[in-house]
């Protein structure tokens, strides 16, 4: 799936998780940090972790919509979405207002998005080296940075 680029000076493995083993990765994370996994959550993020390109609350609540057969309002989803985030169960690519699941919940780490403006595909990319250097422009303006993201919008290898 050549979506996650990882580069070995990182200095931390991720077990990337697919499947049945996200979703308990994920029930698991978010129980550990004192957050409750309902049924709804649990649909939500398996709704999400079954795209491999940024969704949004919208298509998630259509598309739970249409699979249960009763309207699922987009304000409770992106309700969980926000429980997501803050929990590192899922990326939100800020451009595009569309959330990834992440492959590795709970693992923190800075966000670098490589987002192709033809077909929607947002690579996540892990570089150490980018994530220190952001914050430590951050540092130097006293800034705490809670939450990097970087979006880099252009076309990927196979819309150029």
């Amino acid at each position: 799936m050549g979506q996650h680029a990882h580069h070995a000076s990182s200095g931390h493995t991720h077990h990337e998780h697919r499947g049945e083993s996200l979703i308990e990765a994920a029930a698991r994370a978010l129980a550990e940090a004192g957050e409750q996994w309902t049924t709804m959550r649990e649909t939500v993020f398996a709704e999400l972790a079954r795209h491999e390109r940024p969704v949004s609350a919208y298509d998630i609540a259509d598309n739970l919509s249409a699979a249960r057969g009763k309207r699922v309002a987009p304000n409770s989803v992106y309700r969980i979405l926000d429980v997501f985030v803050a929990n590192n169960l899922a990326l939100r690519v800020e451009s595009a207002n569309a959330y990834l699941a992440n492959t590795h919940p709970g693992c923190a780490h800075d966000c670098i998005f490589l987002v192709c403006d033809e077909c929607g595909e947002a690579a996540h990319v892990d570089d150490e080296e980018v994530s220190r250097a952001v914050r430590a422009i951050a540092a130097a303006r006293e800034f705490k940075a809670e939450r990097p993201v970087l979006e880099i919008r252009g076309l990927c290898k196979a819309c150029t």
